[in-house]
């Protein structure tokens, strides 16, 4: 049934145009180079360590793995993660 819902929401998003991370309630991932990763639309903070970074979202898990990495900016529509960025990776 689910699958069903996010095919006809993606439908809509094509016809009208808008945001696909809106619409099916994905989470948006902008990284600046290796230094510096944006989160929107995301579900919490599992694990943060310097070293690995772990956000709950509904695409599943984000992985982030670097060196020397810190919170920026924790707000509930967006984490904003800078330092050395080695890996990013969604675990669904």
């Amino acid at each position: 049934m689910k699958d069903r819902m996010d095919d006809i929401k993606y439908s809509v998003s094509e016809a009208l145009e808008l945001p696909k991370d809106v619409m099916l309630d994905l989470p948006r991932i902008i990284m600046l180079g290796n230094i510096q990763l944006n989160v929107s639309n995301h579900r919490g903070i599992i694990e943060y360590t310097q070293e690995a970074l772990r956000i709950n979202s509904n695409a599943g898990v984000i992985k982030i793995i670097g060196k020397d990495m810190e919170l920026k900016t924790i707000l509930s529509e967006e984490i904003i993660v800078v330092g050395t960025i080695e890996k990013v990776e969604i675990i669904g």
